[in-house]
């Protein structure tokens, strides 16, 4: 896909003023001595920004037949955000619009409703498209609309440019992510990843061969090899070598250790770490060990990450060895959690008592909520790990104990005798009232893998929680209690509770951030500067200026690392189940996650509001999932080094904005 990502849609207007005689000249409503900071000083662009936060379909489909070209293509891009099928048949008419702008936005929207009906419509634009933009776009979106038909016609697609190229790669790996692939889709995704290709049809390629399930890539095994350890892009390297796992070789340990421990970026060794599932750890040992202790810390968690979820075989003796060389807190729960798990029985008494001391001498919440979870590994140690979850002071400390009595809960071996204590536990939980608790403890009864609906004689505690929630800021535990209840009512489908709209666009605001407006945001670990892209997302955009201008950010916690994947804060709780007293809505435009963009996060659309993301390498697989509303323009390198517990300092912005004033927001 072309690099859209660095435009701001200032071009959109103007293509206004370029368009035929046939079409309007750009109206404002401005007038001539007002500055104008963003395209919002177009009243009409505003009203199609308004109708698509509002979802007013009836009301925006009147603008896809507007004589201006800047106009219809908003409103084509709105619909990528609504995404109702009433449009298709207006967007699928626009595919052969004569401007190019309205063209491109038309596929996009096509893409994001994902309704099989456009997948003709797009697949007979493609016969007579010339513009090498509007093809990509297509291919594109044909991936995420496409039955078996636009699979094989993505495969045998012949590109006649290198964006177009691009866009079949995008094409591939949006059908694969749907598991709509064919084995010649498969050949010439790999064939994509050739070193001649464009940067992101390699990047695309890699990513449908690493994500798409179920693939068996062993005969593909020299051209993923080649590119895991040659291509010039670190980020094409990393997602080859996660495809690496797919292949079945018998030096597939060697291979693997070998770029664990010679890359130069840290994301493509813990990537080759992972791609090791499945290994004996007698074959992969040395190059566990050493990632460890990799003097990068993302490697070093997601190394003790794969040692927790693949630990057969894993001598306790050999980890208690290189433990004392574990400084960071998260990595040295994740070990103990294997030592105790694969030590004898008669060892585990006194490794539990010397790690609930380590747990009361804890300096920090989260090196408690660590440690926590480390105990986790032996069975016995569940009753203290419900008495401190029920006990906790802070947030994070009872959610990780949570998560720990879940993970124990998971396991194969785990005992019959302890499956009516463990139900108890989370009924307990689901009527704490604490908002992480409900909603963890009723994604766990509903998992069909526990087993739990039998345990209960009656389903009216889950009712009761749902009773008790204030909404839209509770709406994560509200829409996992629904699921819950339906699941054990026997519902094949869960109707997902929607968000009332409550929480308009701040104009007043918007009108005075510039396109260009940047962000210094201060940590404990660095600063880091960011671009605003508020023509692409105003609301979400606004709603992070103002929470900022309130100061809201100042001294919270990155709660939430994820190595090779995300950095995520703004949450007031320090655990991720902190929201606010409203949500605002989804905006999706033809962008990609790559390194270093910041999204909203959400718990499914439309339900966003205080906590973001900032991406550590391109991450696809969200793309028109989540909002994203800047990016990264200086001091990437701190974000790779932030840590969970690290702290925001500060939010500011670059150049002061004046102070606005909204009845929306009071």
């Amino acid at each position: 896909m072309k690099q859209r990502m660095n435009l701001r849609y200032s071009w959109l207007l103007a293509l206004g003023t370029l368009a035929s005689c046939q079409y309007l000249p750009l109206q404002r409503s401005t007038t001539p001595s007002e500055p104008l900071v963003n395209k919002f000083g177009d009243a009409s662009l505003q009203r199609i920004y308004t109708l698509q936060d509002e979802r007013k379909t009836s009301e925006l489909l009147p603008f896809l037949s507007d004589p201006n070209t800047a106009h219809r293509a908003q409103a084509a891009l709105a619909f990528g955000s609504v995404q109702d099928t009433v449009a298709l048949p207006a967007l699928q008419a626009l595919l052969s619009d004569s401007a190019v702008a309205v063209r491109e936005a038309s596929a996009y929207a096509l893409g994001q409703i994902g309704h099989h009906q456009a997948e003709e419509a797009i697949i007979r634009s493609l016969a007579t498209e010339q513009r090498p933009e509007v093809q990509a776009e297509l291919l594109e979106a044909l991936g995420k609309v496409a039955s078996t038909k636009g699979a094989d016609f993505l495969a045998k697609y012949s590109a006649p440019n290198p964006t177009a190229l691009t866009g079949q790669a995008w094409g591939l790996y949006r059908a694969g992510l749907r598991q709509q692939y064919t084995p010649q889709g498969v050949e010439t995704a790999t064939g994509l990843m050739a070193a001649r290709h464009p940067y992101e049809a390699r990047l695309a390629a890699a990513h449908f061969l690493a994500r798409t399930p179920k693939l068996d890539l062993t005969q593909y095994r020299q051209q993923l090899l080649n590119t895991a350890t040659s291509d010039q892009s670190a980020d094409v390297r990393m997602a080859a070598a996660q495809a690496l796992n797919k292949v079945r070789a018998v030096d597939k340990a060697q291979f693997l250790s070998n770029i664990a421990q010679s890359d130069p970026d840290y994301r493509v060794r813990l990537n080759a770490v992972r791609a090791m599932a499945g290994l004996e750890f007698e074959e992969i040992k040395p190059a566990i060990l050493a990632a460890l202790q990799d003097q990068n810390i993302n490697t070093a968690v997601a190394t003790s990450e794969f040692l927790l979820s693949n630990r057969s075989g894993a001598d306790p003796q050999v980890l208690l060895q290189v433990l004392p060389n574990l400084l960071d807190a998260r990595v040295r729960s994740n070990v103990i959690w294997v030592i105790l798990n694969n030590s004898q029985p008669q060892n585990r008494p006194y490794l539990n008592q010397r790690y609930k001391q380590q747990y009361q001498h804890a300096r920090t919440p989260y090196d408690k909520a660590h440690l926590l979870k480390a105990l986790s590994g032996d069975y016995k140690n569940y009753a203290f790990i419900a008495q401190e979850m029920f006990g906790a002071e802070q947030p994070v400390i009872a959610t990780t104990a949570m998560d720990a009595l879940i993970l124990m809960r998971q396991q194969p071996d785990f005992p019959r005798s302890m499956e009516g204590a463990f139900a108890d536990i989370f009924k307990r939980a689901v009527g704490s009232g604490d908002v992480a608790l409900v909603g963890m403890a009723a994604a766990a009864i509903r998992d069909p893998k526990l087993n739990l609906r039998s345990q209960y004689s009656t389903y009216d505690f889950l009712a009761q929680a749902q009773q008790k929630l204030q909404l839209p800021r509770e709406m994560e535990t509200n829409i996992e209690l629904q699921k819950t209840i339906d699941y054990l009512n026997g519902k094949q489908e869960s109707e997902t509770p929607q968000n009332p709209f409550t929480h308009p666009i701040d104009w007043a605001l918007v009108k005075t951030i510039p396109v260009d407006q940047q962000v210094l945001l201060r940590t404990d670990k660095g600063n880091v500067t960011l671009q605003l892209f508020v023509e692409d997302a105003p609301g979400t955009v606004a709603n992070f200026v103002q929470l900022s201008q309130q100061d809201f950010f100042d001294n919270l916690y990155f709660h939430r690392v994820v190595p090779n994947f995300v950095v995520q804060g703004g949450d007031k709780r320090g655990d991720g189940w902190g929201s606010s007293d409203y949500s605002i809505r989804s905006e999706f435009a033809p962008l990609h996650f790559l390194e270093g963009y910041l999204g909203i996060a959400s718990a499914g659309k439309d339900t966003e509001s205080n906590q973001w993301f900032i991406t550590h390498s391109p991450t696809p697989h969200l793309d028109g999932r989540y909002t994203i509303f800047a990016k990264v323009v200086d001091g990437m390198d701190v974000v790779h080094r932030l840590e969970v517990g690290d702290k925001i300092l500060d939010v500011q912005l670059a150049e002061p904005l004046p102070p606005v004033t909204s009845a929306a927001h009071k």
